[in-house]
């Protein structure tokens, strides 16, 4: 976080709550499945192989749908670098706008894996060297990142690296309680919200 710029900062932050909102909504759309928390899954499905595997088909196709985001979403930064976070935002937009039309018409299935897919894009926005350098969709990271630098400053020594992480997950958090709260008046409202709040990050993304 702390080598971006104040603007990307702010989208990162964006881009976190986003995430928030997206996941809550699937969670309560999918009944206890996640369209950003890969690990979340990947636990679920673990577990259902066991006891009855054809529940792993759900948290499996949501990983498939993750993962067909994020090697799109990397194939197309490298070749729009100039441009990526637009390029990028644009893609997201236009699934979670896709998804909510599709939710809306009757098929919540095609709903959470256009919304896994958008996440899974939405990790490729911050990328350094090819590599992630902030992931908006997932925060164990982050919060070890915060907890260091906590612990840092305790001890006199304050680490610039470590700076971001805390809001980074207050963020998503945000972005969670906002999206679970829609939900209880109707879960179409989130994934509308989501939707619109892709397009507010693009127009954003636009001016960088």
């Amino acid at each position: 976080m702390h080598r971006y710029d104040p603007a990307r900062q702010r989208l990162a932050l964006g881009l976190a709550a986003l995430a928030g909102l997206v996941d809550a909504t699937g969670f309560v759309v999918a009944g206890g499945y996640f369209t950003s928390f890969m690990s979340g899954n990947t636990t679920r499905m673990g577990v259902e192989l066991v006891h009855s595997p054809v529940l792993a088909l759900a948290p499996l196709g949501l990983i498939a749908a993750f993962l067909t985001g994020v090697i799109s979403g990397a194939a197309i930064g490298r070749r729009n670098e100039a441009r990526r976070e637009a390029v990028l935002l644009a893609l997201v937009a236009a699934l979670l706008n896709t998804g909510a039309g599709l939710f809306a018409g009757g098929f919540p299935m095609l709903f959470l894996g256009a919304s896994a897919m958008a996440m899974g894009i939405a990790n490729n926005v911050f990328v350094r060297d090819g590599e992630v350098s902030v992931g908006v969709t997932y925060m164990t990271g982050a919060l070890v990142r915060f907890g260091q630098g906590v612990a840092a400053r305790l001890a006199g020594e304050p680490l610039a690296s470590t700076r971001g992480y805390g809001l980074l997950w207050s963020a998503l958090a945000l972005g969670a309680v906002c999206g679970g709260a829609l939900c209880l008046a109707a879960p179409l409202w989130a994934a509308s919200l989501a939707a619109l709040a892709a397009l507010a990050l693009l127009a954003i993304a636009r001016t960088l």
